[in-house]
């Protein structure tokens, strides 16, 4: 079993940047992806990205490229996202899952696709 906490969540306003991080543990060496997931109220949860721990390869929503950059650093069992510029309609909560087995995109991917999932960190980007 894989425990997942996410962190770095903060109210941040239009323009600005945060890093999130998302530390696994666990059996976390059975993990083959891992991936950030949000979900604005009144909103279902997307995906955002995801990133293969075998690689490296990522994968985005179109809405993030270019502005959010998912990172995994293995000797700390932690996976971190990188949010640049952001605007207010990225506001929201934004989970952490994990998986062994991967969707090979992020898009159209549902958190339910994913093993672990953790609790949340709230995003807040005012105009």
């Amino acid at each position: 079993q894989v425990q997942l906490v996410e962190s770095g969540g903060a109210s941040v306003q239009a323009g600005g940047s945060l890093r999130l991080s998302c530390h696994a543990s666990g059996y976390t060496t059975r993990l083959n992806c891992m991936a950030w997931f949000r979900q604005a109220p009144g909103r279902e949860r997307e995906g955002v990205a995801i990133i293969y721990t075998v690689g490296g390869g990522t994968r985005y929503v179109d809405s993030v490229k270019g502005r959010f950059t998912i990172s995994h650093e293995s000797a700390k069992n932690t996976m971190y996202l990188q949010m640049n510029s952001l605007e207010p309609e990225d506001t929201g909560m934004y989970y952490c899952a994990a998986a062994s087995y991967c969707p090979t995109d992020i898009r159209g991917a549902k958190q339910s696709d994913f093993g672990s999932r953790g609790q949340g960190t709230q995003v807040t980007v005012s105009s």
